[in-house]
């Protein structure tokens, strides 16, 4: 029961983290354009949402295999 509510808070979490995130405008990110912003340097806040954001998906992934196991 407590994994379960913990899954639940720590994916609405994520979603608002990955919603927060930066994006490339237009269809160019999806296609590789943007002008190589994947590969620049990310400071300050958006450091911190992308840090947390990863940190966030593992804790998810390990939670739902504790989950699956009991």
């Amino acid at each position: 029961m407590f994994i379960s509510i913990a899954q639940i808070i720590v994916s609405i979490i994520l979603i608002i983290l990955i919603l927060l995130q930066e994006r490339t405008s237009g269809l160019s990110g999806v296609f590789g354009g943007g002008g190589g912003e994947f590969y620049a340097q990310r400071r300050g806040m958006e450091r911190l949402i992308f840090l947390g954001t990863i940190g966030l998906a593992i804790l998810f992934a390990i939670l739902s295999i504790f989950n699956l196991l009991i």
